[in-house]
């Protein structure tokens, strides 16, 4: 394998100049620079990242924790938040808390060590003060830490988009599936905007929460097939992902329910089965693409220091298809 000494002697420079041009500093002829790319791909040299962020105190990598990428939600987050890192010259590091904070703990600890330029946030299991005190750049999603900023949809205006969808196609009695509200979450606002809007528009509604782990498929099942048994005449569901709508879809077909004749039925994040299952699923659509693309500048304006908003609420949609 070829070394950087190898280089400097082939192309005829002084291993200075080679790490000028890898780092691009100082002032390097062009000429040179381009011996320097050309000797480095005929030996197919392979800088050391490790040694460069260390001379450049950066490392042009960003780290993003999520409670699991296999979540239809998170898998589209990260690909759209690694997509735009890249257009800004950062690579990513994906880790999966699963929601295991000392799982957690251990990534934040390995993103330090590799001494990351940022973190984004979209799992929180952790105390406060575990990551006001890392001295990084730090943004979240969904979830209000301290005072670092977060990015979020605004997400009780969405719940009473999806309550009212359902009231105006004529639901009297609507099943509403939740995060577990004891979760300091931001996403939980769905469920008081839609707990609000159906109270004022007079229909009777149940809530069903999940448990802590509000990703756990399997409990998903278990509430809504309680859901179904214990109030067999509900008419209208909002659940608060797009993947609980989808299990309830399945429910129907189990409890000999047609959507939407008999069930009207609403998610939240348009994630993409939901335009493809049948019938399509109306959901109320996140700007996921919108959303990590500020999250990765809240990133870069604290690497410049510069002044940053802590609140990011963007606009949500009613996208309305066949389950309604």
């Amino acid at each position: 394998m070829a070394t950087i000494n190898d280089v400097a002697e082939q192309a005829g420079v002084s291993v200075t100049t080679v790490s000028r041009v890898l780092n691009n500093r100082g002032y390097i002829s062009e000429k040179t620079r381009q011996k320097v790319y050309q000797v480095m791909d005929e030996l197919n040299y392979q800088p050391n990242e490790l040694a460069r962020s260390l001379l450049r105190k950066h490392s042009n990598v960003l780290g993003l924790i999520i409670p699991s990428v296999a979540h239809p939600f998170f898998g589209e987050l990260a690909n759209a938040i690694e997509s735009v890192a890249y257009q800004h010259g950062f690579k990513l590091l994906l880790c999966n808390s699963q929601l295991d904070s000392a799982k957690e703990r251990e990534y934040v600890d390995m993103m330090r060590r590799n001494r990351v330029d940022g973190m984004i946030l979209g799992s929180h299991t952790l105390e406060i003060g575990d990551y006001t005190h890392l001295n990084y750049p730090l943004v979240t999603i969904d979830r209000r830490i301290g005072d670092i900023p977060f990015v979020a949809s605004d997400n009780e205006n969405g719940g009473a988009l999806a309550a009212r969808l359902l009231i105006a196609k004529g639901c009297r009695k609507i099943g509403h599936l939740s995060g577990n509200m004891k979760l300091d979450m931001l996403s939980n606002l769905r469920t008081t905007g839609f707990e609000r809007e159906a109270r004022q528009g007079g229909v009777e509604f149940v809530t069903y929460q999940t448990e802590l782990d509000v990703f756990d498929e399997q409990i998903y099942n278990e509430i809504i097939r309680r859901m179904f048994t214990e109030h067999p005449d509900i008419d209208g569901v909002f659940a608060t992902s797009d993947l609980m709508a989808l299990f309830v879809m399945k429910w129907c077909r189990t409890f000999g329910k047609e959507v939407p004749r008999d069930v009207r039925i609403i998610g939240y994040d348009d994630i993409g089965a939901a335009s493809w299952y049948m019938p399509g699923l109306s959901t109320i659509r996140q700007p996921i693409k919108d959303m990590a693309r500020r999250a990765v500048e809240l990133l870069l304006e604290q690497m410049d220091d510069k002044p940053v908003e802590r609140e990011t609420v963007l606009p949500v949609e009613l996208i309305e298809r066949e389950s309604t």
